[in-house]
């Protein structure tokens, strides 16, 4: 495994929690299905971990594209703590952004993409899918 092959996470979707593919080399992060995972914290450990050292080591931006149709109350927590995260990296001068795809039969997912863009002030784009 190469030293940038080891700076990449790769999570398997299950029927509980997304499929998760961070790649360090183009500086995407990419989260896809729905999430209730038995343990929440366990599951975003991992991807809050590659994140912070991502905006803290890597000299690119990173784009995370979500494509999430359902989120539990605590899976919702962690997504906070991930764009949390994204805004102090921006507010320090780091490109980020985001891009939030959604099912246009999943209203609901749109009007989440929606609550958590207002809540900061990086690029934050709201997409149906197929679009």
């Amino acid at each position: 495994m190469t030293p940038v092959e080891q700076h990449n996470l790769s999570l398997p979707s299950s029927q509980f929690s997304p499929g998760v593919e961070a790649d360090w080399q183009s500086g995407k992060l990419v989260m896809i299905g729905e999430s209730y995972p038995e343990n929440t914290y366990e599951f975003f450990a991992q991807i809050i971990e590659w994140t912070e050292q991502f905006l803290s080591q890597a000299e690119r931006s990173l784009e995370v594209e979500l494509q999430l149709s359902y989120l539990n109350t605590s899976s919702i927590r962690a997504m906070i703590d991930i764009f949390d995260l994204l805004q102090e990296a921006c507010d320090g001068g780091k490109q980020v952004s985001v891009v939030w795809l959604y099912d246009n039969r999943n209203p609901r997912a749109s009007e989440l993409g929606e609550e958590f863009k207002e809540d900061y002030s990086f690029s934050f784009e709201i997409r149906a899918l197929g679009r």
